[in-house]
């Protein structure tokens, strides 16, 4: 063999080599790892909860998280974030076998948006909705978290009620086309958030019967839920056509499964025993700092996986 045509074959040889290890290395990052924990539910963290684990960077945070085992990762503030950004988490997902869960389409807690008739604010609302359509797309996202902000102390309720429901079927019509759903989410007033018109899942519950679209649904937070009414899972049941999407944390201290008074293991039972297909957010923080709390609360989910 000539020595031109000895490298020439060579090179091409070292090429391949090179293209095939580098579709391994892509072929790796989109399947989780083997010792992966097999979650029976879709368990979602988001940004800043494994950051000692796996760093600052949003990409090795999804890396890491899928890793350990978790198919989903939601982020409250995804709008926030550049263009750029939302593309490339978007595609790291794509590659790790993750799905979107929510991002805040609209929340506002110092005003009466929903349930008065100031016409500009409505308006702003609206406009909320149609910049969340674009950011769904571009992220691949189905759900998004929708606040009816606080009520008004000197107009009756069911007053604000019906105005509130009348908003939201203008939002209905906007996401509809698209086949998204924005979700309410109702948020306790005796420790987090008080003044806030929508509280409590029967409340919910009427306003989306009411509303009528397959585009607006309820968001069932465990940690509010049990801190506004508790009695979850017969709540669960009787709301459950219209649930979905659930989030999380223990009470009292918002933090993981195993740090408070819920019995996530039943919870996370029911679910699956009802076969919701959907994520589950892990919207707590965590109860020990650094990695050693990182840890933990990996073991937490595992343990209330257990069932």
């Amino acid at each position: 063999m000539k020595r031109r045509e000895f490298f020439t074959q060579a090179g091409l040889l070292s090429a391949g080599m090179i293209s095939g290890a580098a579709a391994l290395r892509a072929e790796d990052a989109a399947q989780p790892s083997a010792s992966a924990h097999r979650f029976k539910l879709k368990y979602a963290p988001h940004f800043g909860m494994f950051k000692h684990s796996a760093g600052e960077d949003p990409i090795d945070q999804l890396k890491f998280a899928a890793e350990q085992g978790f198919t989903a990762w939601e982020d409250n503030n995804m709008k926030r974030r550049p263009v750029e950004m939302q593309q490339k988490i978007a595609r790291t997902m794509e590659q790790l076998g993750m799905q979107m869960g929510v991002f805040v389409a609209h929340g506002d807690f110092s005003k009466t948006t929903f349930v008065g008739q100031d016409q500009a604010a409505r308006e702003a609302v609206l406009n909320d909705i149609r910049e969340s359509v674009d950011v769904a797309n571009r992220v691949n996202a189905k759900w998004m978290t929708v606040v009816p902000d606080s009520y008004v102390k000197n107009l009756e309720w069911d007053y604000q009620t019906a105005n509130c429901i009348e908003l939201l079927k203008r939002c209905a019509e906007i996401f509809e086309p698209h086949g998204l759903v924005m979700v309410l989410e109702s948020l306790n007033w005796w420790t987090d958030h008080p003044g806030l018109f929508l509280h409590k899942i029967p409340q919910a519950y009427q306003i989306c019967r009411a509303v009528a679209s397959p585009s607006c649904k309820i968001l069932f937070d465990i940690y509010h839920q049990q801190i506004s009414e508790g009695n979850l899972i017969p709540n669960m049941e009787k709301a459950w056509d219209e649930i979905a999407y659930f989030q999380l944390g223990d009470n009292p201290g918002r933090k993981e499964p195993g740090t408070g008074e819920i019995n996530f293991r039943n919870i996370f039972r029911y679910l699956h025993d009802k076969g919701f297909q959907g994520i589950v957010g892990m919207e707590h923080g965590n109860s020990r700092p650094g990695i050693e709390g990182e840890q933990a609360v990996i073991d937490a989910y595992i343990a209330a996986d257990d069932f």
